[in-house]
């Protein structure tokens, strides 16, 4: 019980640690935002996402889907008996992604490739998480 406490916690932690690098870490320096944008504005980013450079959309793309993927995998490794913490690491993952999606406009390529993605995540996190489980 309290190993899969544990799993779901640092599984989501660790999703959450991917996600942040790769959208931070790595898209916004490989993809600067313009000068003066308040990424952690919601109102600013709503009403200048067409400032923000594709490479950088892009990035939260890829960055959700391994999120999802590392964070139900880690989960797995840490379980090693349940399947239960990577489906709920995953479901959050896939709350996270989804809630961006509605609370801030985009373009149709990447709402859908957003969406797309870590959906397709969550199937390839659950087949390597399975693999983890002792039966």
């Amino acid at each position: 019980m309290i190993r899969n406490i544990l799993a779901t916690i640092f599984g989501f932690i660790i999703a959450s640690l991917t996600v942040y690098s790769i959208e931070n870490l790595i898209g916004h320096n490989l993809f600067p935002l313009p000068i003066g944008a308040d990424p952690l504005n919601m109102e600013w980013l709503s009403n200048n996402m067409n400032l923000i450079p594709t490479g950088m959309k892009t990035c939260v793309v890829i960055a959700h889907f391994t999120g999802v993927i590392i964070g139900m995998f880690v989960a797995a490794k840490i379980s090693k008996q349940s399947m239960v913490p990577s489906y709920i690491v995953g479901a959050l993952m896939l709350t996270a992604t989804f809630f961006n999606i509605v609370m801030l406009p985009k373009e149709l390529w990447f709402t859908l490739s957003d969406g797309g993605f870590a959906i397709l995540g969550f199937i390839i996190g659950k087949i390597l998480s399975e693999r983890q489980i002792k039966k």
